[in-house]
């Protein structure tokens, strides 16, 4: 809708062609192209708005050049579309599974809808309960061990079988839940189980919610991850494990970590203080702002609007966005869930995992079906080769 526009995101034709350093014909044609969108602005009946993170997209390719290593060198980071997938995509701020909207589709569906929708299936899939693994010491080393046996014992390539596949991916998704959260064993949706073994069962529909948002988001670190595992025929459980290491970054799935030090540090020491300290250290602010979503992260909108935050995240959420523009992104509204709904420790981390598991699955499948190695080469700046 056109009164839903933040004109802080888009400019004028003037300062379009300004930013551009283009005619307004040039402007047009990259609009007739679908490279800068274009909305008619609410303020002005004759007047249109163009997305200024359009622009912002087009100036950085242009300052990068055209040599093939400069190319090369912006695929991999938030550049350049580098492999065809039919999972999931983000245009214009959204992201969707399979051309249907994710925060929509949220609104509703199971985990296990959504992942009847990435995997490509007919069927709804049923993630299988399993007695955690033996393994004595923390959560995490727990689930990478009986995440390791399952590779070990897994199918190492495709037969052909797509639904045996299928099958083999719920059953992995099942078994990395499993080993999270100790799941009563019944048929019923992983949401209920997963509330039900945390003692709340009356916030199930916030952790269906929050599961189906997280099962994917296009071509993600982990989900490169378990696809270059995946095109060398390595095993679904194999690439779980890949999916899984990747994921456990603080720059990636453990972000967390981060989002919880700057929230307990805005608690002690004041939420303008501790912004404002950040931002004159030119320090990161974990939880605010992201890449693909220059206009505020839609997962996190929608997620923050089915509960009511707590007092000290909606307090830094207004402070960050007062102060520097920023909007929030998952993995503080991801923060502010556990702290509403009272999860245990290491239940955000967990509920993250098992959400993107099912998107690891869908990258990997899709991977083994197309049979092709995925093999970039360097570009090598070390001493100069001897002959």
């Amino acid at each position: 809708m056109i009164e839903s526009i933040n004109v802080k995101n888009w400019m004028t034709q003037e300062e379009a062609c300004e930013a551009l350093g283009v005619r307004r014909q040039t402007l047009y044609a990259y609009v007739s192209r679908g490279q800068i969108e274009v909305r008619g602005d609410p303020q002005h009946a004759n007047r249109n708005l163009y997305r200024a993170a359009d622009i912002s997209t087009l100036l950085k390719k242009r300052s990068l050049g055209r040599a093939r290593k400069n190319i090369a060198a912006s695929t991999m980071a938030w550049g350049e579309p580098i492999i065809d997938t039919s999972i999931s995509t983000i245009v214009h701020g959204r992201l969707y599974y399979r051309g249907r909207d994710a925060v929509q589709l949220a609104a509703s569906a199971t985990l296990e809808e959504a992942a009847r929708l990435l995997w490509g299936m007919a069927e709804l899939p049923h993630f299988p309960s399993f007695e955690p693994d033996s393994f004595d010491g923390p959560i995490g080393a727990r689930v990478y061990a009986a995440m390791a046996i399952a590779a070990a014992n897994d199918r190492a390539v495709w037969s052909g079988d797509f639904a045996g596949m299928v099958d083999q991916a719920a059953g992995l998704v099942g078994c990395l839940a499993s080993n999270f959260v100790e799941l009563r064993s019944d048929d019923s949706p992983l949401h209920l189980r997963i509330a039900d073994a945390w003692g709340v069962p009356h916030h199930a529909d916030l952790l269906r919610r929050v599961l189906v948002l997280l099962a994917d988001q296009e071509l993600t670190s982990s989900s490169f991850a378990a696809r270059v595992a995946a095109s060398t025929g390595a095993s679904l459980g194999a690439s779980m494990i890949a999916g899984l290491a990747a994921f456990s970054g603080p720059m990636h799935g453990n972000a967390i970590v981060r989002v919880r030090e700057f929230m307990d540090d805005a608690k002690r020491s004041g939420t303008e203080t501790v912004v404002r300290r950040r931002m004159s250290d030119s320090d990161s602010l974990p939880g605010f702002g992201h890449e693909l979503y220059p206009q505020g992260d839609p997962r996190a909108a929608q997620l923050l609007s089915a509960f009511e935050v707590p007092d000290a995240a909606r307090e830094l959420i207004a402070c960050v966005e007062r102060l520097t523009g920023k909007l929030p992104a998952i993995d503080i509204a991801l923060a502010a869930l556990v702290e509403h709904c009272r999860l245990p420790e290491g239940s955000a981390f967990a509920l993250f995992s098992i959400a993107r598991s099912v998107g690891w699955m869908a990258h990997s499948i899709e991977q083994i079906t197309e049979g092709s190695l995925l093999r970039p080469r360097a570009h090598y700046v070390g001493p100069a080769v001897v002959d």
